[in-house]
């Protein structure tokens, strides 16, 4: 079977925010290796678990959405799944973290892509609507701001000048406003949107609290957008998941994090370790116990979780210890 026929075109519903599954770069020389290996599943690549069959003969939809920080693994996950069950659709959406809620907790979708924990409110909403549903955590991500790589001066940030540049009382204008030594040109400052888990973390663990943020700032719930408005503009700045800089990266330079023990850069061992702090965290799927009634919803989980280790990696993340695929298994039971 010719994997890459199972590719699927991106198809873009602004009002709805609304993406068609399309595959990574990366992906697509994971998929030769799965044809080389004849449709052999990754044994243990999530962390010893052994299987990751999918059932044969499934059809159905399962309806995804969410963090746009998820969807790269998610993406991934899908294609491999379609790839045995190609009677399945599986549309994947990205209105954010935020907005995936909105529909999970609104009967509209059976699992929501987050970058964050589901918060108190949302919480709420899910029980008032008769909503259970299991919390899975399928990788970490290191949280990466960016400049344009003609900006010669920025290398590191601290934690402080992060919170003063981004901070809703701001009065950041210029480079020379962040350090005296930086030219007086004017910030172009770029920031997922407000629907967006990334946004909240980001919020909370530099500004004191979710949601706070500077008002003159270009959002987008797409971080492709805002990788093309950094890479385009030499005074910008702008943050968003490691796997979108790891993809961008001959177009983009990461800036360095001092939290207090020196500028740390965001890299797959400083993310897993914890050292990138405080913008290292979890990923998560939240799932709506009753769809996985459905065979096609728990099988496609299963293999997610099974296979999550080896493909988050593949495309820019890291892979969780092997006791939390295996917590997530027992989730789905």
């Amino acid at each position: 079977m010719d994997i890459r026929a199972t590719m699927l075109k991106m198809s873009v519903n602004k009002s709805k925010g609304e993406i068609k599954i399309m595959k990574l770069k990366k992906v697509v020389g994971l998929a030769s290796m799965v044809l080389i290996a004849s449709m052999a599943l990754f044994a243990g690549c999530s962390g010893g678990n052994e299987g990751g069959e999918a059932q044969a003969g499934l059809t159905g939809e399962i309806k995804i959405d969410g963090s746009s920080t998820v969807f790269p693994i998610t993406e991934a996950v899908a294609e491999e799944f379609l790839a045995q069950n190609p009677d399945v659709k599986i549309p994947v959406g990205v209105s954010g973290t935020g907005g995936g809620f909105k529909k999970f907790t609104a009967k509209e979708i059976d699992i929501n892509d987050a970058s964050r924990p589901i918060k108190d409110e949302e919480k709420q909403l899910a029980e008032q609507n008769g909503i259970e549903y299991a919390e899975i955590k399928v990788a970490y991500d290191g949280l990466s701001v960016v400049v344009n790589p003609e900006n010669t001066w920025v290398d590191s940030l601290t934690v402080d000048e992060l919170k003063k540049i981004w901070a809703p009382d701001s009065t950041v204008k210029t480079w020379k406003d962040v350090r005296p030594e930086w030219p007086a040109e004017a910030i172009k400052f770029y920031a997922p949107g407000t629907d967006s888990g990334t946004f909240d973390y980001f919020t909370e663990e530099i500004n004191g609290e979710s949601g706070a943020m500077r008002a003159d700032i270009t959002p987008s719930e797409d971080d492709n957008v805002l990788v093309q408005g950094i890479s385009g503009d030499k005074n910008a700045i702008g943050f968003f998941g490691f796997a979108y800089y790891e993809e961008n990266a001959d177009k983009l330079k990461v800036v360095k994090i001092d939290n207090g023990s020196g500028p740390i850069e965001p890299k797959f061992d400083t993310i897993k370790s914890g050292d990138y702090a405080p913008l290292s965290r979890p990923l998560f799927l939240y799932v709506n116990k009753e769809s996985l009634t459905r065979p096609e919803v728990k099988s496609f989980l299963q293999f997610y979780i099974e296979n999550a280790g080896t493909l988050a990696a593949e495309v820019g993340y890291v892979a969780l210890p092997d006791e939390d695929y295996t917590a997530g298994l027992e989730l789905i039971k």
